[in-house]
């Protein structure tokens, strides 16, 4: 999923239809690249299954999955989850520090 949203192409695409659902050509018409280029990055947006395209009389119209982003969130929860516990552990960590400091310098 990130290597799919590393390109910053694929990124632009996904933010544009976080906001609305727009027709290729809508799409392709927003990027300086060729319109096979943005045919091909569409492609992969949709094997990574973060959009979804259907046919709306001749044009093909695209979507964003938002299932699809919940494996990001996952991930980000789980990663936020482990520095949590690590930052509260250098926070007490801290403390202790701070308290040894502070009774040395009352027996003083």
């Amino acid at each position: 999923m990130f290597e799919v949203l590393a390109d910053p192409i694929r990124m632009k695409i996904v933010e544009l239809l976080a906001e609305r659902d727009l027709a290729a050509g809508n799409i392709a018409g927003r990027f300086p690249v060729s319109r096979p280029a943005v045919s091909r990055h569409l492609r992969v947006l949709r094997q990574s299954r973060l959009v979804r395209s259907r046919g709306v009389a001749q044009k093909r119209v695209y979507t964003l999955n938002p299932d699809a982003l919940d494996q990001v969130d996952r991930w980000v929860e789980q990663c936020r989850r482990v520095w949590n516990k690590r930052l509260d552990a250098l926070g007490r960590h801290l403390d202790s520090i701070a308290a040894a400091d502070k009774a040395k310098g009352a027996k003083k």
